[in-house]
């Protein structure tokens, strides 16, 4: 049957009755058809081995961020502009030119030789924030990241503050709601001018320390005719946004997971693997990420006939509870069978940094659940728009603080 003619249930992406708990809507979905619905903006491909498979057809299906563009009525504008040449929205192309020059600083070693930095950078934050036994665990987990990442291309740690307020902004991008678009304008100005800045220091000798840098790296490739110096100025804006949210929405996820198996917290101050365990779990379990994509040429799938132009939606972030995938989809367990979660991505498009971000949280949560013991919620919380980056809105927690002394860090280990 040809797509339109399908009787689809509707999925209302754009509630927050639905960002706040999409589950019920996805079971009652699942009723009418196996894999596909309706939502406001195009169609959902809801089933995991749905979205496995038309995620794999890299020709057929590119990714739609100027159909993002348009939502937010950003035409011819700074931020619309940059969202429309950056890395995931590149034609293939150009694409694969960037992403070649990319992934040699994202591999699993290079994670692997990083994890000392993201230690250090984890307990810096721990020790500036744990002494207050209180706090919104949101921002202090947006914190990690953003330093992280100025530590790897050598950016200064003054420019912190003013990053993070921009990439708050940047990541509601595909939050399809137009009265954000003049907040992403600003954003978008100001971190593109930090890029610029850095390289040009960087260019004139400045540095914030001695050893190579990935910032290094990258000019290199410019030197070389591999990259414009647009083309870098756009992939750092990429870097900082795709690097952020990430690991801030999902280390908030799973510290609100904790607060109800505190069994499982408590292994994870002592048990450096099996914090592994209990973030592929989360990930699994509830993790951040709605991918946009439209076909570009007509193709059959199941014998669904979807036309060229479709725009559809891969709510990978739910694709874990899905009950023909998972036994007991909905029960949080880290020791869940081996079924592999597509949290991110899968074909050409799959996510460059997921080792970055997987060794990121795995340390990350080590150190934390050492040091922030006990740990109840001292309010609500809410949860952002699920188009997009989907994730936590405030989590109040207070704890137990314990000192930095005796930390157990474990061998470093080699992401696989």
């Amino acid at each position: 049957m040809n797509l339109n003619e399908l009787d689809l249930p509707y999925l209302p992406l754009e509630d927050a009755g639905f960002a706040r708990n999409p589950y019920p809507y996805l079971e009652a979905a699942r009723q009418t058809h196996p894999w596909l619905a309706k939502s406001c903006f195009g169609y959902v491909v809801h089933q995991y081995k749905a979205i496995q498979d038309l995620l794999r057809q890299d020709g057929p299906l590119q990714s739609a961020y100027d159909g993002i563009v348009d939502v937010m009525d950003a035409r011819n504008t700074p931020w619309g502009d940059w969202t429309e040449r950056h890395l995931l929205a590149a034609p293939n192309e150009r694409h694969l030119r960037m992403r070649n020059v990319l992934a040699p600083k994202f591999t699993p070693r290079k994670a692997n030789e990083n994890r000392e930095l993201m230690r250090r950078v984890m307990s810096q934050v721990l020790d500036e924030w744990v002494p207050k036994g209180a706090f919104d665990f949101e921002e202090f987990a947006s914190y990690f990241p953003i330093t992280v990442m100025c530590t790897m291309i050598g950016a200064p740690p003054s420019a912190i503050p003013g990053l993070r307020a921009s990439l708050e902004a940047l990541g509601l991008s595909a939050s399809m709601q137009r009265d954000h678009t003049p907040a992403l304008q600003l954003a978008f100005l100001q971190i593109d001018d930090f890029s610029q800045k850095l390289v040009a220091a960087r260019q004139a000798g400045e540095r914030t320390r001695p050893e190579s840098d990935m910032l290094d790296d990258l000019l290199e490739a410019v030197a070389a005719g591999e990259l414009t110096l647009r083309e870098l100025y756009d992939l750092l804006v990429f870097l900082f946004v795709a690097g952020f949210d990430t690991s801030k929405n999902m280390l908030t996820i799973i510290m609100s997971l904790m607060i109800d198996h505190p069994e499982d917290y408590a292994r994870c101050a002592v048990d450096h693997g099996y914090c592994r365990m209990v973030m592929e779990e989360a990930f699994r379990y509830c993790s951040p990420a709605t991918l946009p994509r439209v076909t570009t040429q007509d193709i059959i799938y199941r014998d669904v006939a979807i036309p060229e132009g479709t725009a559809l939606f891969f709510p990978v972030s739910l694709a874990g509870r899905d009950p023909t995938a998972f036994s007991h989809p909905d029960a949080f367990k880290p020791d869940h069978e081996s079924t592999r979660h597509v949290a991110f991505g899968m074909g050409m498009h799959m996510c460059l940094g997921q080792f970055i971000a997987r060794a990121q949280i795995q340390e990350g949560l080590h150190l934390i659940a050492q040091r922030i013991k006990s740990p109840k919620r001292a309010g609500p919380s809410d949860w952002r728009p699920f188009f997009g980056v989907w994730g936590m809105r405030g989590l109040p927690i207070t704890f137990t603080p314990a000192p930095a002394a005796g930390l157990r860090l474990p061998e470093l280990e080699l992401d696989r």
